[in-house]
């Protein structure tokens, strides 16, 4: 039975911190025929350079090494580490276009083989795919595309292979799934309302619906919303390439000689993204460092000056807003568990060793 603390003092064994998942580290056809033959995420990693003295790139993997998720040992070793580490479970991009599904493979032999046993949830991250990796519709590799019975065909197969599995994460005794761009949806309530009513037909307890708030606020009929961090369209000329007199002024603060980098501080990035204020309640989000110009090159944007101290303060921060939720809501998402190309991963890398790690561990398992 789920309980509702009244009190002010929660235990940290009591909120589950969920480690945000990649699975783009194994290749596929599509990126064969998209990016050339045996592309993987670690394609982009290793051939990033840095762009000015200092600038934390490449940015290369320890312990893990550069790991394939065909392999079982693999993905049993990193759910090991993040277990280790107080992470209770995965959250797993799921990558769903009109019945067609990429990247799978982790997922599906986690499915099937029952191992690791480790708690994991799906967010689908209902994005067009294109060559500037922003999830724009440009130069587009593949759509995504809706309909009502795409809907259909999506909910059946989620009930049938994830949902069902003892292991999925659960809030209330329903299946957590979060949609990562709702507002992209023809009618994303009517999508709602259909997951449920299928879900009612099989006798089955309906999803728990988290909606992820990085592409619109307007989030009614969802169970939960998810406040997605970073939030990057907050940060000044973020999404703007090109040379500009207020990225000249702003990189010479930092010593950078250059009118055309997007660079920002990493206090400065969460000052930001603590400021927000909604009106409605959510489920914080935790980003642990940024940097994707091993994707973009020089327009890519990146946060510097990443340190323990403040991602402690923001995983802090995150407790306190879920601490007197009902028991099941009080989850910390944890961006990323190995987004690489982004910089944004607690996998160990070359630089900070267990540093970030370790911060979750003392956070969450004090």
């Amino acid at each position: 039975m789920v309980t509702t603390s009244s009190s002010v003092e929660t235990s940290a064994a009591q909120i589950r911190a969920l480690a945000i998942y990649l699975p783009q580290f194994h290749p596929v056809k599509e990126n064969d025929e998209w990016w050339g033959q045996g592309f993987t995420e670690w394609t982009n990693v290793t051939k990033a350079e840095p762009l000015f003295p200092g600038h934390n790139q490449p940015q290369l993997p320890a312990d893990l090494g550069f790991c394939d998720l065909r392999v079982p040992e693999v993905r049993e070793a990193q759910a090991q580490l993040a277990k280790q580490y107080g992470i209770h479970g995965f959250c797993y991009y799921h990558y769903w276009f009109n019945g067609k599904r990429l990247l799978n493979r982790p997922i599906d032999e986690v499915l099937s083989s029952k191992h690791p046993d480790f708690p994991f949830m799906l967010f689908w991250a209902n994005e067009t795919w294109s060559r500037r990796w922003l999830g724009e519709e440009k130069e587009i590799l593949i759509k995504q595309t809706y309909s009502e019975e795409d809907d259909r065909n999506h909910i059946n197969w989620l009930y049938d292979n994830a949902f069902i599995d003892e292991r999925y994460i659960k809030v209330h005794g329903r299946p957590a799934f979060v949609i990562y761009r709702p507002h992209d949806l023809p009618d994303y309530k009517k999508t709602l309302a259909l997951f449920k009513s299928i879900a009612e037909s099989k006798g089955l307890p309906a999803p728990f619906m988290i909606g992820s708030n990085s592409h619109g606020h307007e989030l009614s009929g969802f169970d939960q919303v998810l406040n997605f961090e970073p939030q990057l369209g907050l940060l000044p000329d973020a999404f703007v390439d090109g040379a500009n007199d207020n990225k000249k002024k702003r990189n010479r603060t930092y010593n950078i000689k250059s009118s055309e980098l997007k660079v920002y501080d990493y206090k400065g990035v969460k000052k930001i993204m603590a400021a927000r204020k909604f009106d409605y309640k959510y489920l914080p989000c935790v980003f642990v460092g940024w940097d994707n110009t091993a994707r973009r090159g020089k327009n890519g944007i990146i946060i510097i000056n990443q340190n323990k101290e403040d991602f402690k303060n923001s995983l802090l921060e995150a407790k306190e807003v879920v601490k007197d939720y009902p028991e099941d809501e009080k989850i910390v998402f944890i961006n990323a568990w190995n987004e690489w190309a982004e910089g944004n991963h607690l996998e160990p890398c070359a630089t900070y060793g267990h540093t970030f790690l370790e911060i979750v561990k003392e956070v969450f398992n004090d």
